[in-house]
């Protein structure tokens, strides 16, 4: 078979590349290595990336969809030009293409790569998989796929597609692969209660480490220089996981920058730990804080603790870490009593680098269902991010938020400067916590 994978643009008020990437896609390519033909056209590739390989995307401002349409903001659409896809498709014939999706409000961009191909190749077979179609598989069916692939068992997919999956490492080198990202371990053993990665991986798994360790080998091979983790948990039982791949990392001089873009827990920051990050490479260090109001934190399921917060960066700073970021939530059903203003000056008291998430209502997830008095949850579209924010909290006071974020990120701290970046205000386009992973094919 000659198969086709897919990572589509994204149609958004605001998307960034915060090391986003076709991570699950790429493994399901993988396995299929040598037996079939394959190619990969990859929407998402950013331009003028920072020293750590963040970057921003192609953009369009296109019309917002009627769902969208009270937002005052403007919609664009993020990656390369369309036409680019349907040159591809004009220039080979195509058995089937596999298109991974991430966000459930980024249907949009999901729908488009479907209609080019139903226009250009009629014969192909479409599959579907990822966060939407297994959180939304109802709402996935309507777009007209031949088969969506819910969850992470892949059987399905092989049985569909007659294949035997074989063992190896993600394609990345059918991609820009500049920046990579792995996972060391898939779910998570807590239970925060606007979470979805319950329902995509119901139980923590840590990864053979010699398979972890190949992964890396081969992104370095491929020229990566950048790689972040996209565990959920990727501290919890550090020994079993984190540790081992580490040490493997020192032990082999494997020269990568690491970063750790869906949140840290706190609470298991250790002076051991921290110091093994920072001696592998790791140079970005993001922490899941939400709130310092103790009775919203418990809630919500407890994650961490404000003094567990503050231990965390007096460890993270002694061992020489160079950023840390606090991931702080904004727009969340109860966030009268989060106290999201007090949070932000305590993450920053603390020596952290404040960046709002903007809260999108999952269905299927506690806090998720209780939005069910705002907004339609049977429309994708009304998960959006900014677009729950601003009819959950006002335009005004959201900017309001955002202004105080760049101005706590430019207070002089340790007699530096810290330039307040874009990523600052949210615009990261795949934010922490919402989607399990950021867009396995299978997951």
């Amino acid at each position: 078979m000659r198969l086709l994978f897919v990572n589509p643009p994204i149609h958004d008020f605001s998307a960034y590349d915060f090391w986003l990437r076709p991570y699950g896609m790429l493994r399901v390519a993988g396995k299929l290595r040598g037996a079939d033909r394959i190619e990969v056209f990859d929407f998402l590739v950013s331009r003028d990336r920072d020293r750590w390989g963040r970057g921003r995307f192609p953009e369009v401002v296109v019309p917002k969809p009627p769902a969208l349409a009270d937002i005052p903001r403007r919609f664009r659409r993020f990656g390369r030009a369309r036409e680019e896809f349907r040159a591809q498709l004009r220039g080979a014939a195509f058995d089937a293409v596999l298109v991974q999706t991430t966000m459930t409000f980024w249907t949009l961009g999901v729908r488009e790569v479907i209609e080019d191909v139903r226009t250009l190749q009629p014969g192909a077979k479409i599959v579907l998989g990822g966060v939407y179609a297994t959180i939304c598989p109802g709402h996935a069916r309507t777009l007209g796929a031949d088969l969506v692939v819910e969850g992470s068992d892949l059987a399905p997919l092989w049985s569909w597609l007659g294949a035997a999956p074989s063992h190896g490492p993600p394609l990345w080198e059918a991609v820009d692969a500049e920046v990579g990202v792995i996972k060391l371990t898939d779910g998570c053993p807590f239970r925060c209660s606007y979470c979805s990665v319950p329902s995509l991986f119901p139980r923590f798994v840590p990864r053979p480490t010699e398979e972890c360790l190949e992964e890396v080998r081969h992104l370095a091979r491929v020229g990566a220089r950048h790689v972040a983790f996209y565990d959920d948990a990727l501290l919890f039982r550090p020994e079993q996981a984190l540790l081992p791949f580490l040490e493997g990392v020192l032990r082999e001089g494997i020269d990568l920058s690491f970063h750790t873009p869906n949140a840290l827990n706190a609470r298991f920051v250790t002076p051991e730990i921290a110091r093994i990050m920072v001696r592998a490479g790791v140079r970005s260090f993001h922490l899941g804080f939400e709130s310092s109001a103790v009775e919203w934190q418990r809630k919500t399921g407890g994650k961490v603790y404000a003094s567990e917060f503050a231990d965390a960066l007096r460890v993270l700073r002694a061992a020489g870490a160079e950023e840390v970021t606090a991931y702080v939530i904004v727009g969340h059903p109860s966030g009268d009593e989060q106290e999201v203003e007090a949070s932000m000056r305590f993450a920053a008291e603390q020596g952290a680098r404040v960046m709002l998430s903007e809260f999108a209502p999952i269905p299927g997830t506690p806090d998720g269902e209780a939005c069910a008095r705002w907004v339609d949850l049977a429309e994708p579209l009304n998960h959006n991010k900014t677009a729950f924010a601003i009819r959950r909290l006002g335009a005004a006071r959201l900017d309001r938020l955002k202004d105080l974020c760049r101005a706590l990120n430019g207070v002089r701290r340790d007699g530096r400067a810290i330039i307040a970046q874009a990523a600052c205000v949210a615009a990261a386009g795949a934010l922490p916590r919402d989607d399990g992973g950021r867009g396995s094919l299978a997951t």
